[in-house]
């Protein structure tokens, strides 16, 4: 067990302090940029107000050795998941129409077939080389018999992976308290060397770098692909002033309702043009739910960009290659060994959860022997998809057997019990709540990749941390489940 009590955190702190660290925090988020835009029905084209991001008081206690395990593991799983998106035979057979998941998902299946045709048309052959921004999510495991803590991984992000910029500010945020504060000493082991640097804003911005200097066109620019009313826009602001100040390399924004008018591929060239200006790299912060794609139209004009000259984050391929069935499906024996070889496969295998397919032989049958310890999950991204535990029988019992290829069963993880901390929201006069918590680390990466020398270009880059009451099982920031944290180093 770790000789770090979880239970005991965080420290107590008396109605002064508390209120005193709440303003010290807004206050300061407010001035860094660790924002939002308020709810409302509509937002409105020229913003005229931000609230605070909901954040964490005290940073979130983590083993020293599972943090630095986490950044290892992401470089072999940007490797990993490049492999993947070059292996169009593994992923026809997985997420394809005619076999895989897409015959019974239809946004899954809509997204299949157009890059099928693509393909089959020669489509793709322009542009070879992907870039990926990825995360890799993860809690401790506490487990059963005793054991020291573990760590295993939830989901495999790799499309619009979000909150790199908002991470780093939360990071800063909490060794700005520190330094201000000393959190009024009612913890002694905390230390400036528990509170790790967190530059995720650089990393994923040098990603997007690599893609517009080998696609090298001067004057070409970057696509940012969003969505309409987006209230996280300064998490991908961030991205954009980084690009522009350090980098000189100008952004587009655009929606897909946007780019059915302004985006067209030059017939010579292939050139991705908006309005005109040749674009290096799409970076789609959108196009990861069917919301995205209401007409036949959306998925026409996400077809138009993949058939471009444009460096693609993430490609077609890469999506699928992000799904949850793919996650299920490396578990398999020997599927792994499809990619990777030597010691890192010990290590993926250990980080991995009990998984299976619910089409598989007994699938539903184990599913509902087991639910009171699986999670079901389909093939989407953004929170709120999922199914839980108790939940589980009565949806099994309406589910039809012909989309039982679109749901994977997943052994639920368990993190250490009694753990708290005080989460404050922007709400009015709610201040700080303290709560028992569940902490998910995220770990970010890129690679790029699928030049002719097969190499793959990566990096990992950084990592965020958030924080949600235990009662919750979703943990999106963006639908309101969870708050953004930060890393305090423990050793265990």
């Amino acid at each position: 067990m770790s000789s770090f009590s979880f239970s005991s955190w965080p420290p107590a702190l008396n109605d002064e302090q508390l209120e005193a660290l709440t303003v010290y925090a807004t206050t300061y988020a407010l001035s860094h940029g660790l924002i939002y835009l308020p709810a409302v029905a509509s937002q409105p084209a020229i913003p005229s107000s931000a609230i605070h991001a909901p954040l964490s008081l005290f940073p979130s206690p983590f083993p020293r050795r599972l943090f630095a395990l986490a950044r290892r593991l992401q470089t072999t799983y940007n490797t990993l998941y490049a492999r993947i998106a070059t292996d169009v035979e593994f992923l026809d057979k997985v997420m394809g129409s005619i076999e895989g998941v897409g015959k019974v998902d239809h946004f899954v299946g809509q997204l299949w077939a157009g890059w099928k045709v693509l393909r089959d048309e020669g489509g793709l052959v322009q542009q070879p080389l992907q870039l990926g921004l990825f995360r890799s999510d993860y809690l401790l495991h506490a487990s059963s018999t005793g054991e020291p803590l573990g760590l295993k991984q939830v989901e495999f992000n790799t499309i619009s992976s979000s909150f790199g910029t908002l991470s780093q500010r939360t990071a800063a945020l909490h060794r700005h308290l520190y330094a201000s504060t000393g959190y009024y000493n009612v913890y002694p082991g905390m230390k400036s060397g528990a509170f790790p640097v967190n530059n995720t804003t650089a990393g994923l911005v040098e990603g997007l770098v690599a893609a517009h200097t080998a696609y090298n066109v001067p004057g070409s620019k970057i696509l940012f692909v969003v969505q309409a009313g987006e209230r996280n826009v300064f998490d991908q602001r961030h991205l954009e002033d980084e690009l522009l100040e350090k980098h000189s390399i100008h952004v587009v924004r655009q929606t897909f309702d946007q780019l059915a008018s302004s985006a067209s591929v030059d017939p010579t060239s292939r050139a991705l043009l908006i309005s005109g200006t040749e674009i290096s790299t799409v970076y789609f912060r959108a196009g990861y739910t069917p919301t995205d794609y209401p007409t036949p139209e959306h998925y026409a004009t996400r077809f138009l960009l993949e058939r471009s000259l444009a460096i693609k984050c993430p490609s077609i391929a890469l999506q699928l290659a992000g799904g949850k069935r793919v996650q299920q499906v490396l578990a398999e024996p020997g599927i792994l060994e499809r990619f990777l070889q030597g010691d890192e496969l010990v290590l993926l295998r250990e980080n991995w959860m009990r998984m299976w397919a619910l089409d598989e032989v007994n699938g539903v049958a184990r599913a509902r022997e087991d639910h009171a310890r699986l999670v079901l999950k389909p093939q989407r991204e953004g929170g709120g998809n999922n199914v839980y535990r108790d939940s589980i029988p009565t949806f099994l019992d309406g589910l039809p057997e012909a989309e039982l290829p679109a749901w994977i069963a997943m052994e639920l993880i368990e993190p250490p019990k009694g753990t708290g901390g005080y989460l404050v929201r922007s709400n009015a006069g709610a201040g700080a709540v303290k709560a028992e918590v569940v902490s998910e680390l995220g770990i970010f990466g890129w690679a790029l990749f699928g030049g002719s020398d097969a190499k793959v270009k990566e990096k990992e880059v950084g990592w965020l941390v958030r924080t949600k009451g235990k009662d919750s099982d979703e943990g999106g920031v963006a639908t309101g489940f969870s708050v953004l944290d930060s890393v305090l180093l423990v050793d265990d």
